[in-house]
């Protein structure tokens, strides 16, 4: 049993030996077990309005702080979502937190966020870890397999962010349906020689492009070559250029941004004008991609409302009673922005 409160020199009282009070203290001053206090105060309507009043009253008294890891025992609630992404120093991902930070905030959560550094290994611990520590998880770019991510799904609140598997909550950018407007820009200035210039292996996007765009090109009459994989990360770049400059391609349609724009550099630097000798494609639209030279055409995404449609996706399987429909899946529009990397294809 724990030491009977002391009178502080204010005339209140507080723990023994001047530490902050506990939830022993304010059960030992109202008279009534501590797991009464602990439904008192996490779960008002469950105890007797009179009892309910008096361990109020102590609590106050003493100046007690109901410790944080005690009410989301008694609750089964943190108000903790975990953010989990796969490089944050990639600016894609900077609208995604955005918008998951806002709707948390809003939502009265707490958002953690998480760098798997393009990880599976590192994926599958922190997921395993946040079971105990947070309400519910968001993936974005997840590197998990499709049985990997089921499984999570199944023991936790959980949505990915342009990952489509069967069973699990999705949002996904529809960059397939932009990716096919920029084969189109291309033909429509002349280039039947193309290369796609590929991402990870293990990104479910960067297959997703890969399948609509040689479908596409198979309707329209063109060749498309994959090249890669390449790191989604600037450095790529350069390797990516003299691979696109090696196969004869007049036009290249980069994964991402980053890999786009150290192509760029790549190019500029071997003295190949762009978009003169060769025209160039990015995807994301991410901060900068406009500042490029020259600036760069890109498939453009609403990447902050993913970010908010996948919260609202998540706290609706984490408290159905905010009377929100559980959605399995929302496909948001891409589109095609034009800038001044791609021409003419040379004669």
């Amino acid at each position: 049993m724990s030491a009977p409160p002391s009178t502080t020199s204010d005339g209140g009282l507080s723990a023994a030996h001047g530490k902050p009070a506990t939830i022993h203290d304010v059960a030992a001053l109202s008279g009534v077990a501590a797991s009464t206090v602990s439904r008192a105060l996490s779960t008002p309507g469950r105890v007797n309005f009179r009892t309910r009043a008096r361990i109020e009253a102590a609590a106050a008294q003493l100046k007690y702080i109901p410790n944080a890891q005690a009410k989301a025992l008694s609750s089964g609630r943190t108000k903790a979502v975990a953010v989990l992404v796969a490089d944050i120093t990639n600016p894609f991902y900077f609208d995604i937190i955005r918008g998951t930070q806002l709707q948390l905030k809003a939502a009265g959560y707490t958002q953690l966020l998480v760098d798997t550094e393009e990880s599976e290994e590192v994926e599958v611990n922190t997921i395993e870890q946040l079971m105990q520590t947070a309400d519910g998880v968001i993936l974005t770019a997840s590197r998990l397999t499709d049985d990997a991510l089921a499984l999570a799904a199944a023991k936790m609140p959980l949505v990915t962010i342009n990952r489509d598997i069967p069973g699990v909550p999705s949002v996904v950018l529809d960059t397939p349906t932009a990716t096919n407007q920029a084969l189109d820009h291309l033909i429509s200035l002349g280039h039947s020689h193309i290369a796609y210039l590929g991402g990870p292996a293990s990104s479910s996007s960067n297959i997703r492009r890969w399948e609509a765009l040689s479908a596409a090109a198979l309707e329209r009459g063109v060749e498309v070559v994959r090249l890669g994989p390449f790191a989604p990360r600037t450095y790529s770049g350069a390797a990516a250029a003299d691979a696109l400059v090696h196969s004869g391609a007049t036009a290249g349609i980069a994964f991402n941004d980053l890999i786009a724009i150290g192509m760029l550099q790549r190019l500029q630097a071997r003295g190949v004008r762009v978009p003169e000798d060769i025209s160039i494609v990015g995807c994301d639209d991410i901060f900068g991609a406009d500042f490029c030279s020259p600036p760069l055409t890109t498939v453009t995404a609403p990447v902050e409302q993913a970010g908010r449609v996948a919260v609202t996706m998540l706290l609706s399987q984490i408290d159905p009673g905010l009377g929100t429909l559980p959605r399995h899946q929302t496909v948001l529009p891409t589109h095609l922005t034009i800038r001044g990397s791609t021409g003419p294809a040379r004669t």
